[in-house]
């Protein structure tokens, strides 16, 4: 491609509302622009890599044993409906009304199209196990849009789903899709891990979500120094401690009221009484299926609500209104306790060696010391409800964890039969009998490990492509452009380039050197081939990889071998 017929808008001031680096260097780089919130142009740059995503994406998909298909982004409710998803979603499903006044949604993904095919085409067992996929645009109308195409409105997905006869099979669809998604991030050049996730709005028992390891990443990440253990913040256990001793009832100590004037706080409580955090037990009122629930953690520990709402099979959670708080415990929020309350209360699983800890006392106002489970009020349940922190043990093996930060870009779920339950997609088995069919989907954000690439791979001057993810492969750089033998050298070596099948970029504007360097370094290509006079009058050009500060000459007569053996290294390097 010859720069002057191209489009490429780079742009050397900084976007004032580019957050991050990827939002503001694919915005320098011509590779994207803003329509409206959360709701890109990509422009041709930004196109060809996520084009080449992709395409790495289909060839491993292919080579994993699913089939390429292209569903409706426009969906009935009733198929959600009939999922029971309709208004579970939330508000970030865009629901319309057509001119028959149907009700619709823009899908944000594909579970319940998928599930309404899949029932109406197959009936045996001999039919299965299928796994089908598709690369569309997806709308999630997120409350807060932000970091350019990593957290857009709208954006382009693969998704996948399998259908399989038993658990089993289902377990070795996603083993097959597991291992596909390593290859496809290792072929994009991406440094990443799988981790065990929290399933979300999706549904389903068991998930893995595929994290770009970067600093700038949204979500925290938690691994084992020791054993091979990761997960994100919202999955990650935390392990009971061993050495957890019986509570011993002889020591309980009298119950005492406390007056706590205007004490509401953690930190306000615990100064006035003078007791470590360790020592209170907050209370905390959610609502929970539009029933008020107590739940208790230790003063110095948080509430994981992805845990609270797993461990109570919720549809949703969220904290009480001030309002409802004083309504199912008689006092204003700061003074909540479990003593006397008529709602259920259940627990993490550090209260269950604390004694004659300090809480709130319905009262405005008032605090109780030396609290008691059993004696003082009962928990209908335990379970790790809090979110781990540094100090904690590794829950598989004990061993040290490390803290760090990832960006999403795949997730695997195990889906079961939520979906094909719900919406009756059965087969007959071996024996002639009904049976729901086991599911399972896979998602790939592509404009999204675009973005992770470049959070990745950057510097001060810009992009940093992995080679793979690239919009070119080369990219040439004759600097007089009124010299007729610079200009014919470029044009050679770029024939030769494109002949062995190189996607390359020629620079043929009549530009300043520094324009031209300034702009290849920022559009970060990974091999940038600079032709001079000087240079060519020793029959030589200067080869220069983006990753790299140095550079070599080469002889202008093998320069295009020399480069089709670079590039090829490049790639051989991923694997």
């Amino acid at each position: 491609m010859r720069y002057s017929n191209y489009f490429i808008p780079t742009q050397k001031e900084i976007p004032a509302d580019a957050e991050i680096i990827s939002h503001q260097l694919m915005i320098r780089a011509g590779m994207i622009r803003k329509l409206t919130s959360g709701i890109y142009t990509y422009l041709p740059l930004g196109l060809r890599s996520i084009r080449k995503v992709e395409n790495i994406i289909r060839e491993e998909m292919n080579r994993a044993g699913a089939i390429e298909v292209l569903m409706p982004a426009v969906q009935p409710a009733e198929l959600w409906q009939e999922s029971g998803r309709w208004e579970y979603y939330g508000r970030e499903l865009l629901r319309f009304k057509d001119r028959h006044d149907r009700e619709a949604c823009f899908g944000p993904t594909h579970e319940e199209v998928i599930t309404d095919l899949v029932r109406k085409e197959i009936h045996s067992y001999k039919q299965l196990p299928i796994n089908l996929y598709q690369i569309q645009t997806k709308f999630r109308d997120e409350i807060r849009p932000r970091f350019g195409i990593m957290r857009g409105r709208e954006f382009i997905m693969k998704d996948a789903y399998s259908f399989d006869v038993d658990e089993a099979g289902a377990g070795r669809s996603y083993e097959a899709m597991y291992e596909a998604y390593e290859r496809i991030f290792q072929r994009c050049g991406l440094k990443f891990r799988a981790v065990e996730a929290d399933s979300g709005t999706i549904g389903g028992s068991y998930s893995h979500e595929f994290m770009v390891l970067a600093e700038s990443g949204e979500d925290q990440i938690v691994n084992c120094i020791k054993c091979d253990y990761a997960a994100n913040l919202e999955r990650a256990e935390v392990k009971e401690a061993d050495d957890v001793s019986p509570v011993d009832a002889n020591a309980f100590e009298t119950l005492d009221r406390v007056e706590t004037p205007n004490q509401r706080t953690i930190d306000e409580v615990t100064e006035f009484l003078k007791i470590s955090p360790e020592q209170l037990v907050k209370t905390l009122v959610y609502v929970v299926d539009e029933a008020p629930v107590a739940v208790l953690l230790r003063g110095d520990h948080e509430l994981n609500e992805a845990k609270l709402k797993n461990a109570l099979g919720a549809q949703s959670v969220e904290m009480a209104s001030a309002g409802r708080v004083e309504e199912v415990t008689g006092a204003p929020t700061g003074f909540a306790g479990p003593v006397g309350l008529k709602i259920k209360i259940v627990a993490d699983n550090a209260l269950k060696s604390m004694q004659n800890f300090v809480t709130g006392g319905n009262e405005k106002d008032l605090h109780l010391k030396n609290v008691n489970l059993k004696r003082d009020f009962n928990a209908v349940l335990f379970g790790d409800l809090r979110t781990i922190v540094p100090g904690d043990v590794c829950p598989r093996c004990g061993g040290e964890i490390a803290f760090g930060r990832g960006i999403e870009v795949g997730h695997v779920f195990k889906l079961g039969v939520k979906y094909s339950e719900a919406m009756k997609a059965v087969f007959l088995n071996e024996q002639g009998k009904e049976a729901p069919m086991i599911m399972g989907c896979y998602g790939i954000g592509v404009g999204r490990s675009v973005a992770a690439a470049i959070e990745q791979n950057h510097d001060s001057d810009g992009i940093v492509f992995p080679i793979p993810v690239a919009p070119f492969e080369v990219t040439l750089l004759p600097l007089q452009m009124h010299n007729e033998a610079v200009v014919a050298a470029a044009s050679k070596i770029y024939e030769d380039l494109m002949n062995m099948g190189i996607d390359a970029l020629l620079d043929d504007r009549d530009e300043r050197a520094g324009v031209k360097f300034k702009d290849a370094d920022l559009l970060g290509i990974p091999v940038r081939i600079t032709l001079g006079s000087r240079g060519l009058k020793n029959g030589e050009v200067e080869v220069k990889l983006r990753s790299e500060s140095e550079s070599a000459m080469l002889p202008v007569d093998n320069a295009a071998m020399a480069i089709e053996t670079m590039v090829k290294g490049l790639y051989d390097s991923l694997k």
